[in-house]
C-alpha cells in the first residue's frame, strides 16, 4: 500500500484499513499461513473483520455512503459491499470467535474470497499498488496510517 496516494481521498486511513482486511480475506495462501498454521503476527480472522468494519460501519450501511471520502466511485463501493456482506454472513453463521478453520471450511468461503479479491484488486489498482503483493503487516499498516 505504499503507492497509495494519500491526498486524493479525505478518509484514506479508513481506506487503508479496509484495503488491508480485504487483502487478507482475498488471499487463501495468507489465510493458511497466518490463520491456520500459526501466529503470523496479523491477528486472527475476527481481528480482520474488525479492521474491515470498525470505523466505517460497513456492517450497518452501504459503502456507497463513502463514495468520495473512502471510495473513489460506485464501482468500488459495490465491490466492497459484496465482499463485506459475504464475509459477515459467514461470520454470523459460524459464530464470533470460532477457530479459523470453521470459517475457511464454510461452503460459501470460496465465494467470500472471490468477492474480497474483486474488491481488493479494484482498490489496489486504483491506488497504484500491485494487488498480488502479500498483505502488509499490522506494523506496516500502522506506519502508513500514522503518516499525515
Amino acid at each position: 500500500m505504499g503507492g497509495m496516494p494519500l491526498s486524493d481521498l479525505p478518509w484514506w486511513r479508513w481506506r487503508a484499513r479496509i484495503r488491508s482486511a480485504l487483502h487478507m480475506f482475498s488471499d487463501p495462501g495468507f489465510q493458511r499461513a497466518a490463520w491456520l498454521d500459526g501466529p503470523g503476527g496479523y491477528g486472527d480472522l475476527t481481528d480482520a473483520v474488525y479492521r474491515l468494519v470498525e470505523d466505517s460501519w460497513l456492517d450497518r450501511w452501504s459503502a456507497e455512503k463513502y463514495v468520495g471520502s473512502v471510495f473513489r466511485d460506485s464501482a468500488e463501493a459495490v465491490a466492497v459491499d459484496g465482499a463485506v456482506l459475504r464475509v459477515l454472513r459467514i461470520v454470523h453463521q459460524v459464530g464470533a470467535d470460532a477457530p479459523a478453520a470453521a470459517y475457511l471450511g464454510h461452503p460459501d468461503w470460496p465465494e467470500a474470497v472471490r468477492a474480497a479479491r474483486e474488491a481488493h484488486y479494484r482498490l489496489a489498482v486504483a491506488d497504484g499498488d500491485d494487488p498480488d503483493l502479500p498483505p502488509c503487516s499490522p506494523a506496516e499498516l500502522g506506519r502508513l496510517t500514522a503518516r499525515g
